[in-house]
């Protein structure tokens, strides 16, 4: 199953995650002293994250690190742009709205 960057968010600990690495590379012990889940738990999220290629492992000697691929979310920004382009034209709008019946009550 190929897995896209949505899939990488869907999860609340993934996006802890993605904000605790995007500070600084970690280890995957490192990560999971942040969560009470277990080490597996978090082992099973960077892995969803990895293969949706949000996060990237490095090798450093024994350990492996693993940071945030901040490229890949280009594409969810891309995509929520134009919602967010339809959603400040409506509050435009209702900007609008709003100061002519201000300006009729006077």
């Amino acid at each position: 199953m190929r897995r896209d960057v949505f899939q990488a968010i869907a999860d609340p600990t993934r996006r802890a995650i993605i904000t605790l690495i995007a500070l600084q590379a970690m280890t995957p012990n490192a990560i999971a002293e942040n969560f009470h889940t277990t080490r597996q738990a978090i082992s099973k999220h960077l892995r969803i994250l990895t293969e949706c290629e949000v996060v990237k492992q490095e090798q450093r000697g024994r350990e492996i690190y693993y940071q945030l691929e901040a490229g890949k979310l280009k594409e969810m920004d891309i995509w929520i742009e134009q919602f967010r382009k339809i959603w400040e034209a409506k509050f435009d709008q209702l900007d609008k709205v709003l100061s002519t019946m201000k300006k009729q009550k006077k």
